[in-house]
């Protein structure tokens, strides 16, 4: 049999383009199949940053204060548009934020995020694919397993060595009575519907994904009203507790209306109005997004006849990531858990190095971080509290908290909320760390680099970072470590009572 390529990568997600680009790179040849061209990134990483930056403008102008440094579009927008009154805003009623709600005002936000999405799409253009020497197929196949192995792509056969599914996957819709009649948007075309004339005002968001959460969030900001519900007591269960907390109550700061335990049940149209039957409440809205979960990109694939399991929301992969064919990878959602870019790049990372060579690299989550990009942004990664206290014991893990307002560089930049936790064991291993606060990301990565090369927490605390700067607040909280494990020795801190009142009285 003939091989025409080391290996063919399925799909257009941006995994799939991050290890077709890693692939060249290790002079693999390789074939790149999706359906079409996909421009389609989402938005919502944009229009978050742009409605911080909305709020900061408001808050300097109404405080008398001129910061030329701000000039993004939302700062020219609000200068020359809102012309916001000169009292102090309000908790409960920011005046020119529902000025921000206007038609205008989202248009404005859009063609923002536009211009900032195409840019970022020049990083993983197609052409620069092509370039590289990847065999760009734009057009739907399915795998065929006679006579050997294959992926047919009309009256072509592909044939690779091995196969690396990359292909995304889709929102999975729940079964509520109405809905389909009704109407709805998923997260595939939410950002589209602010392109109209007279985009919606009021929404009503079902689902507590971290994508529902940052969507949420970013609408209220744009002075929309929110509601978000969550069929479970809390929203997103992998989360510290603590963090969840602190974080549902940043959105209920920003107007975003959290209701949980609850299940929607009904959906309803009524004189041009939806109407949403959430346990026993009844909402009025202008629109509806679902956000429940996502389902793989995989029905049209014919994964039966290449002998590769699957269920409704994941496909089955062993540690190595090969599905139940050996020759066929998988990675992203579409072998189940959130959208996470940064974890479905690592999946790649694997699989590829798998597919290409030996397959004797396994995953391990634990050092991986993820985030939620809210303002401030969550991020995790390792065992939370409650997690390392299950695996290790009570007396083995102490916690490690400072806050965000004992930080230099936080007072400077006015981003004083935010929390960093550090979970280690009595020896010093770093099991996990959840942050909420500015510069979120930045930080965890520094974590995350240390529980992958086992670094224990005494050498985070002997850092000197540059002053000032947010990673102070890393060295601060790994210094507990050492206070904690002096408050529990008593032989030591006697020790050490009688050593330096024996340094005092000595005669020099």
């Amino acid at each position: 049999m003939k091989i025409d390529y080391d290996i063919v990568i399925i799909g257009g997600s941006l995994a799939g383009y991050q290890a077709a680009l890693a692939a060249t790179q290790l002079h693999a040849t390789v074939a790149l199949v999706q359906p079409q061209v996909n421009y389609d990134l989402n938005y919502h990483h944009a229009l978050s940053e742009l409605a911080k930056k909305a709020q900061q403008s408001l808050d300097l102008v109404n405080l008398g204060i001129f910061a030329p440094q701000v000039n993004t579009a939302s700062d020219n927008y609000f200068n020359s548009v809102n012309n916001p009154p000169t009292a102090g805003l309000t908790e409960k009623s920011p005046p020119a934020m529902s000025n921000f709600g206007s038609s205008k005002a989202v248009k404005e936000a859009m063609l923002y995020a536009r211009g900032m999405t195409a840019n970022l799409s020049h990083i993983n253009s197609l052409a620069n694919l092509a370039a590289q020497g990847v065999d760009m197929i734009f057009d739907s196949g399915q795998f065929q397993s006679s006579p050997q192995l294959g992926f047919a792509v009309k009256d072509r056969i592909l044939r690779g060595r091995t196969y690396l599914l990359a292909c995304g996957s889709r929102p999975a819709i729940p079964e509520i009575e109405g809905l389909q009649a009704t109407g709805y948007l998923t997260l595939a075309n939410i950002w589209q519907s602010l392109d109209q004339s007279n985009p919606p005002k009021n929404w009503v968001i079902i689902g507590g994904l971290p994508q529902s959460i940052e969507i949420a969030q970013t609408l209220a900001r744009l002075g929309c009203n929110v509601i978000l519900i969550v069929k479970h007591r809390h929203f997103l269960s992998h989360l510290d507790p603590e963090i969840a907390q602190l974080l549902l109550a940043q959105l209920e700061v920003d107007g975003v209306r959290v209701i949980t335990q609850t299940v929607v049940t009904q959906v309803l149209k009524i004189e041009g109005k939806k109407w949403v039957q959430a346990g026993d409440i009844a909402i009025e809205t202008d629109e509806i997004l679902v956000a429940t979960g996502q389902q793989p990109n995989i029905a049209s694939l014919n994964l039966a006849a290449a002998g590769v399991k699957f269920y409704p929301h994941r496909l089955v992969v062993n540690e190595k990531l090969q599905t139940t064919n050996h020759r066929i990878y998988a990675c992203g959602d579409v072998i189940g858990g959130f959208d996470i870019a940064n974890l479905a790049n690592y999946e790649a990372n694997i699989a590829l190095k798998n597919a290409l060579f030996f397959p004797n690299l396994a995953v391990n989550y634990r050092p991986i971080p993820w985030g939620i990009f809210s303002q401030p942004m969550v991020t995790q990664v390792g065992l939370t509290e409650s997690q390392a206290k299950r695996q290790y014991g009570k007396n083995e893990v102490l916690v490690l908290k400072q806050y965000f307002k004992t930080s230099a560089a936080a007072q400077i930049k006015g981003e004083i909320t935010g929390i960093c936790k550090l979970i280690v064991r009595n020896n010093g291993e770093i099991l996990g760390c959840s942050i909420l606060g500015e510069e979120a990301a930045e930080l965890i990565n520094l974590i995350a680099l240390a529980i992958s090369q086992n670094i224990q927490v005494k050498h985070l605390a002997n850092l000197a970072p540059v002053y000032p700067s947010f990673s102070e607040i890393l060295v601060e909280t790994a210094r507990e470590w050492g206070k904690q494990r002096l408050h529990k020795n008593y032989a030591l801190q006697e020790f050490l009572q009688s050593f330096f009142y024996f340094r005092r009285n000595w005669n020099l």
